[in-house]
């Protein structure tokens, strides 16, 4: 299958885009842009109107962030949770989806009315990332320098670059102090970077599902899938934003969503649901006949596509890979020990095969040894890291079960 495209002389050329067909409506890029609903999005500025420069040496002159708020802040603003998203994840932590949000809230179950993180008795904030694309700053967002989408040119973002803007966000709130700051996977990354960056701004900590340090197999995925994602040819080097429906970056996203749903999920759920059926009983022997688990795979791409852009994926997903808690901090025991002070909570998925129950023990044991509190817990579930979003019931039993230990 083709798509037509213009090359720089005008003339239409023909570029392949996958064996298997995508709707021929997948948008450029799904990031919100200005002039779109904005639902339950607020937005926050960051830096004062100073360039905001970033840890890797990039700078960005103009900075806004996405985010959601639920409950009510008390008077004395000591009741905030903090809620840090997941690398495809948004500030619609809860809720329910429309024009606005593509997908109901990402922590319904956890997140609301006499759940585990009751908005009932908290204020609960989620932030979305810098280099994200539901609001905050971004590649698809407009830079003030040349009016166009920043693309290709948006610098390198880490994690301690996300934290700092979620706390100007706090301090746009009037929160000096963070109840609890809760994630799980890239945003477990972030938790941990809260307690050492501002361990005085923050009471608890919950890394969940997450890790001390990115792992070689952990970059070896990613890589895998940027570069699939880099080599569609509708990427243009990141600069696809002026292109046509149909015409844009779909098919690499979609293929690096394929490569992490494999990692997302284990074996079992795999087998279970598929075993080796086919799309098509009748079709077998072609080249590209599909099994129902390829069906399934390009599916969840597609959805990718809808509601994420292209270059974000690559920015964030970059910024997972450089986490190190250790780094520029002499030691991980050195960087613990600014955290350690913290009661703190870890969960782990029995069949996560991505981010394995070690490292949360890891993150256990580290604690321990500096001498502060830290539980951990393993969620039995078949779903694999994806276990983190699915076991609402379990994951939030253990919150509320450590909120109401710690007196929090």
């Amino acid at each position: 299958m083709t798509h037509e495209q213009t090359s720089d002389d005008g003339h239409p050329v023909d570029q392949p885009v996958h064996p298997r067909a995508y709707a021929a409506d997948l948008p450029v890029t799904g990031a919100w842009r200005p002039g779109d609903p904005v639902g339950d999005r607020r937005f926050a500025p960051v830096g004062g109107g100073r360039p905001f420069v970033l840890e890797g040496g990039g700078v960005l002159s103009d900075v806004s962030m996405a985010f959601e708020t639920w409950g009510e802040l008390s008077p004395a603003a000591d009741n905030a949770i903090l809620i840090c998203h997941a690398l495809t994840g948004d500030s619609h932590a809860h809720g329910e989806a429309g024009d606005a949000h593509a997908t109901p809230g990402w922590w319904n179950g956890v997140i609301g009315p006499g759940c585990g993180i009751d908005t009932d008795r908290y204020f609960v904030v989620c932030v979305n990332s810098l280099g994200g694309c539901q609001g905050s700053t971004g590649p698809s967002s407009v830079d003030p320098e040349t009016g166009a989408p920043y693309g290709s040119t948006f610098p390198t973002v880490t994690t301690r670059d996300i934290v700092r803007c979620q706390a100007a966000v706090a301090d746009h709130l009037g929160v000096d102090s963070w109840l609890a700051v809760v994630g799980g996977s890239m945003g477990g990354m972030q938790v941990l970077e809260w307690g050492v960056m501002f361990p005085d701004r923050v009471r608890v900590i919950a890394p969940i599902t997450t890790t001390l340090a990115a792992s070689a197999q952990q970059v070896a995925w990613s890589a895998v899938g940027r570069t699939a994602l880099a080599l569609d040819p509708r990427f243009r080097g990141g600069d696809y934003y002026d292109a046509k429906p149909g015409d844009g970056p779909f098919a690499g996203l979609a293929i690096a969503r394929s490569v992490a749903q494999i990692t997302y999920r284990s074996a079992e759920v795999f087998d279970g649901r598929f075993a080796r059926d086919l799309v098509d009983p009748r079709s077998v022997f072609g080249h590209w006949d599909r099994f129902q688990v390829e069906s399934y795979l390009d599916y969840h791409g597609e959805k990718l596509v809808r509601r994420f852009d292209a270059n974000t994926y690559l920015i964030l997903n970059r910024t997972m890979d450089m986490h190190d808690l250790a780094r520029d901090r002499g030691s991980m025991e050195s960087a613990i020990r600014r955290l350690a002070h913290l009661p703190a909570l870890t969960l782990s998925i029995s069949s996560d095969v991505l981010y394995p129950t070690a490292q949360q023990a890891a993150i256990r044991d580290a604690i321990r040894a500096a001498g502060g509190r830290c539980d951990h817990h393993v969620i039995q579930s078949p779903d694999g890291h994806d276990g983190f979003l699915l076991a609402a019931r379990q994951v939030g039993s253990h919150l509320a079960g450590f909120l109401r230990e710690v007196g929090v």
